[in-house]
């Protein structure tokens, strides 16, 4: 019988391969299936989950995510990407050497914060940061470095703080109020600038674009 599911261990959590010709909706079927059926060695496990196999948009990630949580005791910490080009990006970005700003103070390296931040919460960093979670309207990033949400961004996000032209600011989800980078700001008012997929904001001559993390944006950002 052909798997549509499989289901394997790492040594960081699970990776979940899913067959990319099956219709969504019969692919969650048959993940509801597996999960129920393999519930028992999992309770009570957190842990990341990669999923192989097949690109899924945001919403698809959602759903096959909340389809996991719902049958069974899992608790997913994270879901980690598998794009080649976007992890090395992703890499390159938080793993940069200190820099020099012009007060001779370094920028510093990356730096995590895991959760959602709500209205009124003002998270800054030194350096770059990652924010394993969404952050809502009403809620503000402000990093010297660069910004990288592993969520939906609904709120301010200021990098580059203090004029660092090549910051950025990347989402899964970008729905920004507002977006400085350097001393450049863009405002979009909350509105879905997502067309499905990570986006990311970068400096260029003076304005803020927001593109898709696709491969031709991470050639022409990581050599600019």
């Amino acid at each position: 019988m052909r798997q549509t599911v499989i289901i394997k261990g790492n040594n960081y959590g699970l990776s979940v391969f899913l067959d990319p010709e099956v219709p969504m909706d019969k692919l969650l079927e048959d993940i509801t299936a597996k999960f129920r059926d393999s519930a028992k060695f999992f309770r009570g496990a957190k842990m990341a989950v990669t999923f192989e196999g097949r690109t899924l948009t945001p919403e698809e990630t959602n759903q096959i995510v909340n389809t996991i949580c719902e049958n069974s005791e899992i608790d997913i910490s994270c879901v980690i990407d598998t794009d080649k080009a976007r992890e090395a990006f992703f890499r390159r970005t938080l793993e940069e050497e200190a820099e020099e700003e012009g007060d001779g103070k370094p920028v510093g390296s990356g730096q995590f914060y895991k959760g959602t931040l709500r209205s009124g919460q003002v998270l800054e960093a030194e350096g770059n940061i990652v924010i394993l979670g969404d952050v809502n309207p009403g809620a503000r990033i402000v990093a010297k470095g660069n910004i990288i949400v592993l969520g939906t961004l609904r709120g301010t996000a200021i990098a580059g703080l203090g004029g660092k032209k090549h910051a950025i600011v990347v989402a899964l989800e970008m729905e920004p109020i507002q977006i400085r980078i350097g001393d450049v700001t863009a405002r979009t008012g909350g509105r879905h600038v997502s067309e499905g997929g990570a986006q990311i904001a970068y400096l260029d001559f003076g304005k803020i674009y927001i593109e898709p993390l696709c491969k031709e944006v991470i050639d022409e950002v990581s050599f600019r």
